[in-house]
């Protein structure tokens, strides 16, 4: 696992990709978002996106590359405990509101804007 880590110094960027995404939290798709602290993973961004619901009004909206290292192979996951999210090749470790718990990282996590009409969340950058 370490061997996948780098230099934070010379760690390249997590490129833009532009994001412009929806997606009703009350469909059967994401039935985790129904509950505080529930997730759903999405294909948009640059290695796709993790939705995190903090109430029944506020949800988080992740990049899934890890900002240590971003080119590494791995795509950030929410860990089975549903505690925090931690990157599998590096092992970077980030709470659900995205800010880094345990290192090698040093910065959280590229957070997308979200807003909620209804039961619609849309997701951008």
């Amino acid at each position: 696992m370490a061997s996948a880590c780098k230099d934070s110094s010379s760690s390249p960027i997590i490129p833009q990709v532009p994001v412009n995404a929806q997606l009703n939290v009350s469909s059967q798709l994401y039935p985790d978002l129904r509950q505080d602290g529930g997730f759903a993973y999405l294909q948009e961004g640059y290695k796709g996106i993790i939705v995190v619901r903090q109430s029944a009004s506020s949800y988080f909206a992740f990049e899934r590359a890890c900002p240590y290292d971003p080119t590494n192979s791995c795509a950030l996951e929410v860990d089975p405990s549903r505690l925090f999210i931690v990157d599998p090749c590096c092992g970077s470790q980030f709470n659900l509101k995205g800010q880094v718990i345990g290192g090698p990282a040093i910065v959280g996590l590229r957070q997308y804007r979200t807003s909620l009409v209804a039961s619609t969340l849309y997701i951008s950058n």
